[in-house]
């Protein structure tokens, strides 16, 4: 019997020293892979443009795995030296990264940086050091429309008092982001743009910066474009180069937003919709101007 109890201990504290063995040899191993695997971004999200289309917009359920390509979801908020107040977007591809970079250097550390990347390119941006505080997504031969149906959800963006969804081709020469922000508060605008150098390809006059006041909310257009002087594209009326949305007016918008939206044609002429009085509530900010580039940058995609 003694021989028998001396064995099961023996054979107990032997399956306990394995124990504690594989369990240590566990932890070493694991810390060797974990140095040796090389650093992944979290602000730097690549998504094939399948996966991401068969997502169903407007679910709660979906919302958490958004939410988190933002910096308030990736610190505690303790750990944020400076909480950004507006976000900017940008959808870009790799040709106008110059462009880009001096588009961004017009919004300070209040603006939050997110870049939606059509040809899948972000590894080419670490150059700037701006680009590492930046949020960056990339999917392959989409439009911005596209991206901000996915990515920003209201619910995401509500941190933020102001979204800019701007392309890339814009001249900001004449542009300070904190000086807008500050008139478009001013003037109560809810959804608005920066006033448009008049050039060759100056579409409409609403658009148009004028040299004599800050903000105009209204136009004279050519004879029979507006059916009523309140109404597009004599009022309540900006375009979708360079939108600036409120919160509360985004809300709005987004829902407005049909999935398979590409090009935004037409959504001009309804974001009206989002707005009571629309023809006080939108306006264009004249005495901060840009300058429209058009370069035909989707062509090769």
């Amino acid at each position: 019997m003694t021989t028998l109890y001396r064995s099961g201990t023996f054979r107990r504290t032997n399956d306990r020293s394995r124990l504690v063995i594989t369990s240590i040899m566990g932890m070493v191993l694991g810390y060797f892979i974990g140095i040796s695997s090389p650093y992944v971004s979290l602000t730097k999200i690549s998504l094939p443009s399948n996966l991401v289309s068969s997502l169903p917009f407007g679910d709660d359920h979906r919302r958490p795995s958004i939410e988190r390509f933002f910096p308030e979801h990736l610190v505690t908020p303790q750990d944020l030296i400076k909480k950004p107040k507006y976000l900017v977007t940008f959808t870009v591809g790799l040709n106008q990264k110059d462009n880009i970079d001096e588009a961004v250097k017009k919004f300070s550390e209040d603006f939050q940086i997110l870049l939606f990347h059509y040809d899948g390119r972000t590894s080419e941006w670490d150059e700037f050091e701006w680009s590492k505080r930046a949020v960056h997504i990339s999917v392959r031969k989409q439009t911005k429309w596209w991206y901000a149906k996915r990515f920003l959800h209201p619910d995401v963006v509500a941190a933020y008092d102001y979204i800019f969804i701007w392309d890339e081709d814009l001249g900001v020469e004449n542009f300070n982001a904190e000086k807008y922000s500050r008139l478009v508060k001013r003037h109560g605008l809810e959804i608005s743009q920066p006033g448009l150098e008049p050039n060759s390809g100056l579409t409409w006059q609403m658009t148009k910066r004028r040299d004599d006041r800050e903000v105009h909310k209204n136009t004279d257009e050519k004879p029979g474009w507006c059916s009523n002087p309140r109404l597009p594209p004599c009022a309540a009326f900006v375009e979708i180069m360079a939108p600036v949305f409120s919160r509360e007016a985004w809300r709005c918008v987004w829902h407005m937003i049909q999935n398979d939206l590409v090009h935004g044609w037409g959504l001009d002429f309804a974001l009206r919709r989002c707005v009571e009085p629309a023809h006080e509530k939108i306006g264009v900010v004249d005495s901060q101007w840009i300058v429209h580039q058009f370069v035909p940058s989707l062509e090769s995609q």
